[in-house]
């Protein structure tokens, strides 16, 4: 007879992804009280002769991979065979304290999977992810806060950061660029709290936001074409909306002859190019001093001849240095920010650059980001926990103390289908660009004809969005065309509309 606790713990892996289910199953059968003591004492055996080899940080993984299972291996047949072990548990037993020693402990095996984009550890024994936008929890443990804390540490001490009790806040990055934020106590009351944002390798293309139905091909072309033209891009959205994502996919449409300058609190971005100068922030030291402020880098990234600034997120008093450069021939530059609509980015810009400390009058402020922002890209999460780009505005100037924007994309949203699935497409608004004549002066060719309200909106991806009924414009499925590239497609649009 099954007890209430295996009832829940069936329930709870019902949601998880199977190979997590089978990952975490196989585990437990190994992690009991007695295997638990076991992987301590081998655990302090092996750091205690780690810490004896001198040469031990010049061994490749391979060696020290190799050292780590012999002498488990030889531990345990000198001292402890009278424990039974399995086969599969003495791997799993050399596995764990491996992840302990060189990885990150009980988030190796999430932080390999590549499905999970978020991990949020509440203390350590509520650990959550999200999987395909929706948030699951997983039966990973840590053995305690201490626990936790220690992997917190590991952490953060990788890229020269601290976290104690008079810094009980910290923003660091894993090896692969994902971004990690720890809370500690006696700010988190119930444990340590961590939050990981999984870094996605394959996301720095223009082609992937396509196959992912996020825009359209006249929504790619028409970013594809900015970037070139040197406008300056500000991209907003939501926490989790996919900012930083969409950042990257247009920072690869640089050309390669340009030098790129990039300003983060932790350096997260993966820009393709080879010319690219990476600065990041630096927080106060224990003494409280020696704090380098994004501000700080936006003002020296001037005096280092930059082609291009990109700010991977624009939080405080830098917006107005950053206008300032866009203003001062540093055209193409781009950034991000938190906002809701495009109207909102505006404002936000406007409230940041009062965080300077300058007392500047509001139509100065907005006269300044009229003439400098050219375009606002907007990045939602739907309910349904997919991305979408939902707005593509132009910064036209001002109307007396208003500044003026004309939507050229957007997203229409009409409900959910019976699988709670959004239902919604991309429509173009008819209007035409006033940058088209910039990339036409530049020789950037950009199709017009995207630009008409009775343009079919083109996706490249297998299950594109949904189209509303009686609507003139057509969602295709690009499914077998995913070879194309975007000009290819533009071309076949002009053919089927000249043929038609």
């Amino acid at each position: 007879m099954s007890t209430i606790r295996d009832r829940l713990s069936s329930k709870a892996q019902e949601n998880q992804p199977s190979g997590m289910i089978q990952s975490q199953a196989r585990r437990q059968t190994v992690d009991t009280s007695a295997h638990q003591v076991l992987k301590d004492k081998l655990h302090i055996s092996l750091i205690e002769k780690i810490n004896s080899i001198s040469e031990w940080q010049r061994l490749n993984d391979n060696d020290q991979n190799s050292f780590i299972k012999q002498f488990i291996e030889k531990k345990i047949a000198q001292e402890f065979s009278s424990t039974p072990l399995s086969s599969f548990e003495k791997e799993q037993i050399i596995l764990d304290i491996r992840q302990e020693v060189k990885g990150f402990g009980p988030l190796d095996p999430l932080l390999c999977d590549p499905t999970i984009s978020d991990i949020l550890v509440n203390g350590p024994h509520h650990v959550y992810v999200e999987v395909g936008g929706k948030l699951r929890k997983t039966n990973v443990r840590f053995r305690d806060n201490a626990h936790l804390m220690n992997i917190i540490e590991r952490i953060v001490s990788r890229v020269g950061r601290r976290i104690d009790e008079k810094s009980p806040m910290v923003d660091a990055r894993l090896p692969d660029g994902s971004r990690v934020n720890a809370v500690i106590p006696p700010l988190a009351i119930d444990g340590a709290s961590l939050s990981i944002r999984r870094f996605k390798g394959d996301a720095a293309t223009m082609q992937n936001l396509l196959q992912w139905g996020s825009m359209t091909v006249g929504m790619a072309e028409t970013l594809k074409s900015a970037v070139k033209a040197h406008l300056n891009i500000v991209i907003s959205g939501g926490t989790g909306a996919g900012k930083t994502t969409l950042l990257n996919s247009l920072s690869s449409q640089i050309p390669e002859d340009e030098r790129i300058v990039t300003i983060e609190d932790s350096a997260e971005l993966s820009l393709q190019q080879e010319h690219v100068v990476r600065l990041e922030t630096r927080p106060a030291n224990i003494e409280g001093t020696g704090q380098i402020t994004a501000r700080d880098l936006v003002m020296n990234s001037l005096r280092m001849r930059p082609d291009r600034v990109v700010i991977g997120e624009c939080r405080g008093a830098e917006a107005l240095d950053m206008l300032q450069a866009m203003n001062t021939g540093h055209d193409g530059s781009l950034t991000t920010l938190h906002a809701n609509t495009p109207r909102d980015a505006c404002g936000r810009l406007e409230t940041m650059c009062m965080f300077s400390g300058v007392e500047l009058p509001e139509k100065t402020i907005r006269t300044q980001i009229a003439s400098a922002v050219h375009m606002i890209v907007q990045a939602s999460r739907l309910g349904d926990g997919s991305r979408r780009v939902t707005y593509i505005s132009e910064v036209t100037g001002m109307e007396g103390n208003i500044i003026t924007i004309q939507d050229i994309f957007k997203w229409e949203q009409y409900g959910l289908d019976e699988n709670g699935r959004v239902i919604g497409c991309h429509v173009s608004t008819g209007v035409r660009p006033k940058f088209a004549e910039k990339c036409k002066a530049k020789g950037i060719k950009l199709p017009l004809e995207i630009f008409d309200s009775n343009a079919p909106a083109v996706y490249l991806c297998k299950n594109p969005p949904n189209e509303k009924v009686g609507r003139t414009k057509s969602s295709s499925s690009a499914e077998g065309q995913e070879s194309q590239t975007l000009d290819d497609l533009i071309k076949q649009r002009k053919a089927q509309k000249f043929n038609g």
